[in-house]
């Protein structure tokens, strides 16, 4: 994506755009998690951003909002990437953080979602499959957060594998 291109998805979405920059080449897009799927949809749709390539979270603990779930696009036409930013604030009185699901737009996204769930703790409205990738249902807390304890124990599950 260029800086003229950037210019026009900030041109597009003026409310929903946070902030945007563009340096040697790392194009850049802040966007309100109200926002994110309007937005993500006119890249894939309009912008020709086809390949979702990762979906990540970046922990900010002190600050507020507290999270940003981070997108990286491509086009497999042109070759352009594009990040997304897309700041979460953790929700009042509990450890929940929430951001619309993009799995419908790029079906790569379920389990890069069901990722950033399980070790951020940040949920994604309308997911298919929500639930825990890496560690055991059992496990206690989101593990990649910085208030993570990381002396806690955690329960041992004894599972029975046998055949019989």
């Amino acid at each position: 994506m260029s800086k003229a291109d950037l210019d026009k998805l900030v041109a597009q979405f003026p409310q929903a755009i946070v902030s945007s920059h563009s340096n040697h080449g790392d194009d850049t897009a802040v966007v309100t998690a109200t926002a994110l799927k309007d937005v993500m949809r006119y890249l894939r749709d309009s912008a020709g951003f086809d390949f979702l390539v990762s979906v990540t979270a970046v922990d900010y603990f002190g600050r507020e909002p507290r999270f940003e779930v981070v997108y990286h696009l491509r086009s497999m036409a042109t070759g352009n990437r594009l990040r997304i930013k897309a700041p979460v604030h953790e929700e009042e009185g509990g450890p929940s953080a929430e951001v619309a699901t993009v799995c419908d737009l790029w079906p790569t996204a379920n389990w890069q979602e069901r990722e950033v769930y399980d070790m951020f703790g940040i949920k994604f409205t309308d997911h298919p499959d929500l639930r825990r990738i890496l560690m055991y249902e059992e496990f206690v807390g989101h593990p990649l957060r910085k208030d993570y304890p990381k002396e806690q124990r955690q329960p041992l599950i004894r599972r029975d594998y046998s055949l019989s």
